[in-house]
């Protein structure tokens, strides 16, 4: 009786996170490639209406580019994120996000993208050294992800310059 009503326990715990809706698919590589299409198809257009068109046209024309542009980012960031989704993968995996022993000889400042930083900051010992075991997305050219307290930092290392900042990404 005991194993029967354990077993009905857990199945009844188990249940809800097995039907617990999954995260919407990664934007496709097509996707951005289109909404970039789109983008350089309404820059065109808005070049025409200043050439052959009224004022109405004009405004009409960056109306629209100004939504392609909107569109193509959010494409972007969710090209990007939607890859892998550390999130998911962190509520799995606590004790490789917990923030342990980490201390830095520099108070903690929240940074923002596009500010400049200096290197002390960024030094080799704050390198992210291994971002795909954190399902971290690849960090592109002349960048590194660096750990900063509990923020996580991706960082331009020839310019200085913060790309991105992912908040609380750490226990």
């Amino acid at each position: 009786m005991r194993t029967m009503l354990m077993t009905a326990l857990m199945a009844a715990v188990a249940m809800p996170a097995l039907a617990a809706p999954q995260p919407a698919s990664a934007q496709s590589r097509w996707e951005v490639e289109r909404s970039r299409q789109e983008l350089r198809r309404e820059q065109r257009d808005l070049r025409e209406a200043r050439r052959f068109g009224d004022r109405r046209d004009i405004r009409s024309e960056r109306r629209d580019v100004r939504e392609a542009r909107r569109d193509l980012r959010q494409d972007r960031r969710d090209y990007r994120w939607g890859r892998d989704d550390w999130r998911a993968y962190r509520q799995s995996n606590r004790a490789l996000y917990a923030r342990g022993n980490w201390r830095a000889p520099f108070a903690y400042q929240r940074f923002a993208p596009g500010a400049r930083i200096a290197p002390g900051f960024y030094g080799q010992r704050y390198w992210v050294v291994d971002p795909w075991r954190y399902r971290l997305p690849p960090a592109g050219r002349n960048q590194r992800w660096v750990r900063h307290y509990n923020d996580v930092v991706l960082i331009d290392h020839r310019r200085g310059r913060v790309v991105d900042v992912i908040r609380g990404f750490y226990w």
